[in-house]
Parts: C-alpha cells; structure tokens; sequence
C-alpha cells in the first residue's frame, strides 16, 4: 500500500498515537523526545499530514521503534512467508524514495529487512537518535551509485557494495547521480 491514499494517512496516525498511548506519553512530552512540534504530530495523528521520511524516523525513534517495526504494526503470530504482493509499501513525500517492507511480521526475528528505490537527485538526512542505541544496519547496493554519510565518513557505494552502520549515528543518503538507487537495509536490534 503506498501513501497516495487517504487511508494509508490515517494508518500512520492511527499507529503512532497507539504507540505514543502505550509509553503513556503525551504529545508534549512526544514532541520534546523527538524535536517535532506539538502541532505536526497532531496532524499525523488525525490523518490531516503524512510526514517525511525523516520526520518520521525522529518520531519512531522517540517512540523506541525503527521505521521497519512501525509499518509492521501489531502482529501478535506471524507467517514465515510475506508474498511480494502482501509487503507495504511507502513513498516518502518529500523525496519520491519507496520503501518496501520485505520481513514478516511477527515471527519474533531480530532483524528487519526493507527494499528502497532511491530517485535520483533525492537526500534524506537521519539525525543521530541516542534512543537508536544498539541497533545496527547494512546497507547492500544491487543497482545504481549511492552517496553514505555515517557519522564522520563519507562512502561512495557501487552495485554490490555492502556498508555496515551503527542506527544511532547520524545518516545521510544522497544519490547525485542520474539513474535510480536500488538497495537492502538489513536492521538488526542486536547490541553491538
């Protein structure tokens, strides 16, 4: 499902008021763990605004979740197979960048696995969450050229580059050149 219906807005609002609801926080307090206005996520909440990538991952670290388990909602017994066609999708607003949920939910599994389509020109920027302490990803390139920042150092990846990175470093993913990124990221919440 991507987010060109008004559906798949209120799903997000309906989902990060639940997860705000459980950790019995209120929306201020929200707001200040995650840098997000009282407003914004009001308006997330009631389906009036579909955040952005980045907005997002400020927010689901706050709410001591990944973006893979926020889109995996609440799945008390899982399916070892997800078909291609059951996996959800996501379209980032800001940039174009698809995110596909690859890893069956609720199977218990410490790792997530997520497909991206990475447009040219897009830049999304991930600031450093210390509530992202002790996971970790691998980004692995199948197609195009990808620009990484991870924390201090800058990588330049090409198809079948694989780059391990700590979640709670800041991120920046760039794709300055002219054809789409196609990669993995593997999320693990093992401590490292």
């Amino acid at each position: 499902m991507e987010s060109t219906t008004g559906t798949f807005e209120t799903d997000i609002g309906e989902r990060m008021k639940t997860l705000r609801l459980q950790l019995s926080l209120t929306l201020d307090e929200l707001a200040g763990r995650s840098g997000v206005s009282r407003a914004m996520i009001s308006r997330i909440e009631r389906g009036e605004a579909s955040p952005t990538a980045q907005l997002l991952a400020r927010l689901c670290s706050a709410l001591e979740t990944t973006l893979s388990r926020f889109f995996a909602g609440e799945q008390p017994e899982g399916k070892p197979l997800l078909r291609r066609a059951e996996q959800r999708v996501w379209r980032d607003p800001d940039t174009g960048y698809l995110r596909r949920s690859v890893s069956p939910d609720g199977i218990g599994s410490p790792v997530d696995i997520v497909e991206v389509e990475f447009p040219p020109g897009a830049r999304v920027v991930f600031e450093q969450q210390q509530l992202d302490a002790g996971w970790t990803q691998h980004l692995w390139l199948f197609e195009g050229r990808l620009t990484m920042t991870a924390g201090e150092e800058t990588h330049v990846l090409e198809a079948g580059d694989c780059l391990f990175m700590r979640l709670a470093e800041a991120h920046i993913f760039h794709n300055p050149h002219g054809a789409p990124a196609r990669y993995a990221v593997i999320l693990n919440r093992s401590k490292v």
